[in-house]
């Protein structure tokens, strides 16, 4: 290859990494909730300069090793994807006597997008099932105004659920604990925390409330809260990937 037409090649591999780097950067800090992406992006624009420089190098050896373990890794987090994708949904039949809804952050004392989410679809079950009663479960962290469990109550009660319906959770800082904690009010409340429990969160999460559910003794049947944003539903379906290899190795 001519030195012109190298050249030329290496400007459009670095041209190509800066334009990564720069997504990375409006994702990270221009816009809120889209970190992975953001890391996503400038791993791919490392990548880009990595493969150029090992070219220049000669390493071509070292480029396949490289290339192969990103395949074998790309492989792995899809094979993590497809359970959390197939789980990403409200379950066919989700009627149950008890509906935990999982808490999200809160801005002050207003909800964040994915508790609105998550309020949205709990609001259409409950209404859908005028029997069940609905367990909102979450504590009060840092840079809340209250608990999680007590907005969402406002915002359900706001919009015609009765208060009576609705049991607040407010010890829990994990969604673990959002189960557990639930699933012994339930108990206490005569219920069965071994039987049909429907839960209510984000799509993406689905799949890890629900195996942390099945670990508890409960069965879990889904209700998908639908995240509004598809660039953000992805960015989380991203992360979700990393937490659920993280709870396979780990725990």
């Amino acid at each position: 290859m001519d030195p012109v037409t190298n050249k030329l090649k290496d400007r459009l591999w670095v041209i190509a990494a800066a334009m990564c780097f720069g997504a990375a950067l409006f994702f990270r800090f221009a816009l809120i909730g889209y970190g992975f992406i953001a890391y996503v992006l400038a791993g791919v624009g490392t990548l880009v300069l990595v493969f150029r420089l090992l070219r220049h190098l000669g390493a071509y050896k070292l480029r396949r090793v490289l290339a192969a373990i990103i395949v074998i890794g790309l492989i792995c987090f899809i094979a993590i994807e497809v359970p959390i994708i197939a789980s990403a949904r409200t379950t066919k039949d989700p009627r149950a006597d008890y509906l935990i809804v999982l808490g999200a952050g809160l801005n002050g004392s207003t909800p964040s997008l994915s508790m609105v989410n998550r309020l949205t679809a709990a609001l259409d079950y409950l209404e859908k099932y005028p029997d069940t009663v609905a367990i909102v479960s979450g504590g009060q962290g840092q840079g809340e105004e209250m608990t999680e469990a007590q907005a969402m109550e406002n915002w359900l009660v706001a919009r015609g659920i009765s208060p009576e319906r609705i049991i607040r959770e407010e010890k829990s800082t994990s969604t673990l604990e959002n189960l557990k904690y639930s699933l012994e009010i339930i108990e206490s409340l005569g219920g069965d925390p071994t039987g049909r429990v429907a839960i209510v969160s984000s799509e993406y999460h689905l799949y890890r409330a629900k195996l942390m559910a099945k670990e508890l003794g409960a069965a879990p049947v889904g209700v998908a809260g639908k995240t509004s944003y598809p660039v953000l539903k992805l960015n989380y379906f991203i992360r979700e990937g990393f937490a659920v290899a993280y709870k396979w190795v780990f725990q």
